[in-house]
């Protein structure tokens, strides 16, 4: 689905045409795109609901048994953050006991090198979304991702389609259990529901280990299990641009692809543990979940053993909070907020703003008390509070 013509003609008349059903294929017939406009991408998507929700409705009515929705956008742009917004609200309206996840591209926060100049308001809008309406937001961060092809891929100026590369390697790997399915972690809700106990946070980060985005295969290298999944928990390994050494792991999910004897996977827990590579929250389980998984059989990999990492992480509030500066320092000025006003959610006030901001704000304050021992009992009020509050009824 998108606004402007040019990336789905390429789909359809790509090698790959035939994967899609061409029903499926929804391009606005204006073709204008959202001009990286949230609100117009917000509004276009309310234009389109019929057909947008029709085919939607009749892919989930051709499905034996429906688990969720996976949503792939940007939140920075116009139409993956505005019509992605809205898709989000109406999926969650119309199939409200379905899960859904989405796989969350977020801008390069570098000042210098915004991917658009009004994205501090795109992210905020859409980020509001994320948090009331999706249950699993896999954040994948330009920022992190150019860093890895730079550092540890050696590639000098990263093209789109090689971080795409990167992007579809962490996606195909986060649903191989599903794909070959074995005794655990077989179906979305299960493995998305071990790694969110509390349902504000359910923002993942991932690693990937090892990395290629060779197309060629020469020779299969030997990895371990122990050594994936101690590089796993490595910071330059992880695709969101916030330091794992601060703050705490909430839960850990490493999916090991590969032909692995289990009692290995069970001495490099001990091993981790034991080294004390990864600090957990004070409130819950201190262990890192694995599932096992058999390699694809139709793409060959260049090592004997890949591993992927889901983590929920204390740390990516910081993501969240520097999104909040940015968009602080743009408000301020007012700047760029007449293309806004021009829509029919801004046309009157710019309380839509106000409201986006607050909700992260919680985020990023939930994410902090997740730290805290006391982080069950956090933000409820005291108990002579409650009991004064009793007595004067």
């Amino acid at each position: 689905m998108d606004l402007e013509p040019r990336v789905i003609n390429s789909i359809s008349t790509s090698t790959f045409r035939n994967l899609y059903n061409p029903e499926n294929f929804f391009v606005s017939k204006e073709g204008g795109g959202a001009g990286n406009n949230w609100a117009s991408g917000y509004h276009q998507g309310e234009e389109h609901h019929d057909q947008l929700m029709e085919m939607i409705d009749r892919e989930a009515d051709g499905s034996d048994s429906l688990e969720g929705f996976v949503l792939c956008h940007s939140i920075a742009g116009g139409t993956g953050s505005g019509m992605g917004s809205y898709l989000l609200e109406n999926l969650n309206d119309h199939f409200p006991k379905k899960l859904i996840q989405t796989y969350s591209v977020f801008p390069n926060q570098s000042d210098f090198q915004s991917d658009v100049v009004v994205q501090p308001y795109n992210s905020l809008l859409t980020m509001k979304r994320l948090v009331l309406n999706a249950d699993s937001v896999v954040v994948l961060d330009n920022t992190a991702l150019n860093r890895i092809a730079v550092e540890r891929l050696r590639v000098e100026n990263p093209t789109v389609s090689q971080l795409n590369s990167l992007v579809s390697t962490v996606m195909a790997a986060s649903t191989t259990t599903l794909r070959y399915p074995g005794y655990m972690n077989n179906d979305l809700i299960g493995l998305v529901a071990s790694l969110i106990p509390t349902p504000r946070c359910h923002f993942l980060m991932t690693g990937y280990t090892p990395l290629t985005i060779d197309a060629q295969v020469s020779a299969v290298r030997k990895t371990t299990v122990l050594d994936v999944m101690r590089r796993l928990l490595q910071p330059k390994n992880i695709m969101v641009s916030t330091s794992t050494k601060t703050g705490c792991y909430i839960s850990i999910l490493n999916i090991i692809q590969g032909d692995v004897d289990p009692t290995q996977v069970h001495k490099s827990l001990q091993r981790i543990r034991e080294r004390k590579l990864a600090r957990f929250i004070p409130w819950g389980p201190a262990s890192i979940q694995v599932a096992l998984s058999r390699k694809s059989p139709y793409v060959e990999t260049a090592h004997k053993v890949n591993g992927l990492m889901l983590a929920n992480h204390t740390s990516i509030g910081a993501l969240f909070h520097k999104l909040l500066l940015q968009y602080d320092r743009l408000k301020k000025h007012g700047a760029f907020i007449e293309n806004y006003r021009k829509e029919p959610m801004f046309a009157e006030n710019l309380d839509e703003f106000d409201s986006a901001r607050e909700v992260v704000q919680n985020l990023v304050d939930e994410y902090k008390a997740s730290e805290r021992a006391d982080y069950a009992t956090w933000g409820q009020p005291p108990v002579s509070t409650m009991e004064d509050v009793r007595m004067s009824h």
